[in-house]
């Protein structure tokens, strides 16, 4: 089975990144049949050299029936060389949990009680 993946390249923190056509049993950065694009993260997001992609080969490597990874199809989605992937949102994932939602209400009362403390001395000062 063909992919269109990526294969990392660049030093040690200097990330860098072909998109290749490989054999889905080749290693990340091993064989592969062609050279489709770069992908440099170390540029700005609004950079014009960030994602460089060949689009006629990948329509044929596509044509000929080869995957893509999740990563690449974003950036194939995004030049519009293919449907962009659904995006995935769980908003759920951010609502605290249960021993974190006891620690803010332990907060909150924690807080609360002095102020209700201060506030008859307030009253007894004013008269």
């Amino acid at each position: 089975m063909l992919k269109v993946r990526m294969s990392r390249s660049g030093s040690k923190n200097r990330p860098y990144y072909n998109v290749v056509i490989a054999d889905s049993r080749a290693p990340r950065d091993g064989k592969f049949l062609e050279k489709l694009g770069t992908y440099n993260p170390m540029l700005p997001k609004d950079h014009a050299d960030r994602v460089k992609l060949n689009a006629e080969r990948i329509k044929f490597w596509l044509s000929k029936g080869a995957q893509v990874s999740d990563r690449v199809a974003i950036f194939l989605g995004k030049a519009g060389i293919a449907p962009a992937p659904a995006r995935k949102n769980n908003p759920k994932k951010a609502v605290p949990k249960a021993k974190m939602t006891e620690r803010k209400k332990a907060r909150e009362e924690k807080a609360a009680a002095p102020a209700e403390a201060a506030a008859p001395a307030a009253e007894a000062a004013q008269a």
